[in-house]
């Protein structure tokens, strides 16, 4: 388990915490969990999670092994930016109303300039997701142009 909370390590507020739960981190990987609720950000009427939404799941565990490493370090966390993606696949259109997702984000590339590339995938009863993310979180997000 983790020491710190999904809200400790993500940048993120409130609703678009899409993770419950990190429940295993270490240098170059993350697992975390997600209950399907209806009710909840981007969950269907019929209470379930559209598989096109994993994208997000899959960022967001990115983005919570970034703010752990930056924690365990004694460093602010940095804001990210998900660049794209390939491959994304699921094995179904939809996560099941109540069921537990497990998402993991390996990385298998990761510079000081900010750039990585983390190989995903989201497993619950039934379905299967998959994806490689490229992810950009620059060392001073601040000094970024504004558009």
């Amino acid at each position: 388990m983790s020491p710190w909370s999904i809200a400790e390590v993500l940048p993120h507020t409130d609703a678009m915490i899409l993770l419950d739960h990190i429940v295993a981190c270490e240098a170059g990987r993350i697992a975390c969990t997600r209950r399907v609720r209806a009710g909840e950000s981007f969950v269907a009427d019929d209470g379930s999670l559209p598989a096109w939404a994993g994208l997000e799941l899959m960022a967001q565990a990115v983005a919570a092994w970034a703010g752990w490493q930056a924690l365990a370090a004694g460093e602010p966390i940095r804001l990210g930016f998900l660049l794209g993606t390939r491959h994304y696949h699921a094995t179904a259109d939809a996560f099941s109303a109540g069921s537990e997702l497990r998402i993991e984000a390996v990385r298998h590339f990761h510079d000081d300039e900010g750039m990585g590339v983390f190989a995903c995938r989201i497993d619950a009863p039934g379905v299967h997701a998959e994806a490689r993310l490229t992810v950009f979180s620059p060392p001073v997000a601040e000094e970024l142009p504004h558009v």
